[in-house]
């Protein structure tokens, strides 16, 4: 059986994300998986700055996501953020956003991310070396 590993954060909605209804525009529930992404990375050792450390950048390539329900102006979304590991030279992350207050799921998405050199040219189709030990230290291969 695989380690699953996870992060879950809380995050308040800001005044900024809604529109004059006071209903969060739909963008920033991709905002909400860059808030889990990074509260993952600092948990986990996989942050933008540790990859970058290394030589890296990890731009998303893919993201999606699934509406449920809406947010508003004062809500806490509570961010859910699941690794899913792969043998690719990539980084795919699995999102579950709930208003904190309800429980309610309102979204779900995933997004991958590839290992690009610092100039953000050259593209790595093998796992870098230090992602490879970060995995094999997480117990994920």
């Amino acid at each position: 059986m695989q380690k699953e590993l996870s992060n879950r954060i809380t995050v308040l909605v800001r005044f900024n994300e809604a529109d004059p209804l006071g209903i969060v525009w739909h963008g920033h529930y991709v905002r909400y998986f860059e808030d889990g992404r990074e509260a993952f990375g600092k948990d986990h050792g996989l942050g933008y700055l540790e990859v970058y450390r290394q030589g890296f950048v990890t731009p998303i390539v893919s993201i999606q996501c699934d509406y449920k329900k809406s947010l508003r102006f004062g809500d806490s979304v509570i961010v859910e953020t699941l690794y899913v590991p792969c043998e690719a030279a990539k980084i795919k992350f699995n999102y579950r956003l709930f208003n904190a207050e309800t429980g309610e799921l309102v979204a779900v998405g995933s997004s991958v991310q590839v290992f690009l050199d610092k100039a953000g040219s050259v593209l790595q189709l093998n796992n870098p070396p230090f992602f490879e030990q970060w995995k094999q230290q997480q117990a994920l291969i």
